[in-house]
């Protein structure tokens, strides 16, 4: 078994197709599926690249998410002191209590009551796109104001803030950022929100964080727990979802013959299998799922040595064509609902319901609102981010 440099994501186009996992990860995946990597500290761990390696492993307990344990292969120096990023760093029994904390307001039947304020947010900007001049940056105008929104609404953050979280949780997922920068920025977005429930336990409303706050009351949280958590939800609620509506509309406008699938097809079922087939096909999560083994664990013929880390490079996972038939192809008729864009096991993503259904709203109104929807520049100026472990472009110039 060979050991080789951790397989990194090209910082310009022209080393790949810009929807693509580096064709490193690829030969990897055919020709050693399981095998070690250097990381950027000169620490080994396993790279897992196949499918049902990742499952088994996300899905076993010997498996831990947290961060502090010797052998987890970090993505870069680990902050010490202030707050911390909630539960999905942690592992049982403090992960599933705190998670247990939010999981009320992600559930189908309350997400499914949103669904109406999510479409009026979607139809507004829309309303506001087709008045105003052309060509417009999608991303500033429809992607990030959608998931910053609702996200805003469910936590009860008020949107006029927007710019504050959104500049701070970008230099959080910058790679580029340096450990002072991107401890800043989670202390400023930190104290935000600690302060802002010390409000919400005064003078509850009928918002995520009073929840919280009234937990922090009752003596089932701490603030700094609670404060945690909404770090973390404020963040995740609109980098991922904001990067996923830019990414596959561009997607979509490079296959035309999916787009008009989806914008011409009229059925709601077209609309649903298009956001999971974009959620397996794009993968905008680009460091892989980070583990540590807990024990000796025998999978795919190798034994991982109990302190050994795991990265789980879920991208090239939901490329794998013993998973999915033709899997470099987007096929939006495709059921890809087996992917693993939102993790597996007891880690899997507690925000899941509400990302599919903003997405499903907005992949079934954009493009039949404005069915000409066109880039108003070329693919190869579009500026990628590369630099980040949110995948999207920075910006998306269209017209109609």
């Amino acid at each position: 078994m060979t050991e080789t440099e951790l397989p990194e994501y090209p910082m310009t186009r022209a080393a790949r197709c810009p929807f693509d996992p580096p064709p490193a990860l690829r030969e990897r995946q055919r020709d050693e599926p399981l095998g070690k990597v250097r990381t950027w500290d000169g620490h080994t761990a396993w790279l897992v690249t196949r499918y049902a390696d990742q499952r088994a492993l996300l899905a076993d307990p010997r498996v831990s998410a947290d961060v502090t344990r010797p052998g987890y292969p970090l993505t870069g120096p680990l902050r010490t002191g202030g707050g911390t990023i909630g539960f999905i760093l942690m592992d049982d029994p403090e992960h599933a209590r705190l998670r247990r904390m939010v999981t009320a307001p992600f559930a189908i039947r309350r997400v499914r009551a949103l669904r109406p304020a999510i479409q009026q947010i979607v139809d507004d900007l829309i309303d506001g796109m087709l008045a105003g001049p052309r060509p417009v940056d999608l991303v500033e105008a429809f992607a990030l104001p959608v998931p910053s929104l609702v996200i805003c609404r469910l936590l009860g953050v008020p949107y006029t803030d927007h710019e504050f979280f959104q500049s701070n949780s970008r230099i959080l997922i910058r790679r580029t950022a340096t450990p002072d920068e991107r401890g800043a920025a989670f202390q400023a977005i930190y104290d935000y929100l600690d302060d802002l429930m010390a409000t919400k336990i005064a003078s509850p409303q009928d918002d995520l964080l009073s929840e919280l706050g009234a937990r922090v009351s009752a003596g089932e949280l701490t603030r700094r727990e609670a404060a945690g958590t909404g770090v973390l939800l404020l963040i995740a609620g609109h980098e991922t979802t904001a990067n996923m509506i830019a990414l596959g509309t561009l997607a979509l406008l490079e296959h035309p013959d999916q787009l008009a699938l989806l914008r011409d097809g009229g059925d709601p079922s077209t609309v649903d299998s298009a956001v999971e087939e974009l959620l397996r096909y794009l993968n905008i999560t680009h460091n892989g799922r980070r583990r540590v083994a807990l024990e000796d664990i025998e999978i795919g013929g190798c034994t991982i040595r109990a302190g050994e880390g795991l990265i789980l490079a879920n991208d090239i996972a939901n490329r794998d064509p013993d998973a999915f038939a033709d899997p470099d192809a987007l096929d939006v008729r495709r059921d890809a609902r087996r992917h693993v864009a939102f993790g597996f096991g007891v880690h899997q993503c507690l925000g899941q319901p509400l990302a599919r259904t903003e997405l499903q709203v907005v992949y079934g109104t954009l493009y039949r609102r404005i069915p000409g929807l066109r880039l108003a520049t070329t693919l190869d100026r579009i500026p990628f981010k590369h630099d980040g472990a949110v995948y999207g472009v920075y910006e998306l110039p269209v017209t109609w």
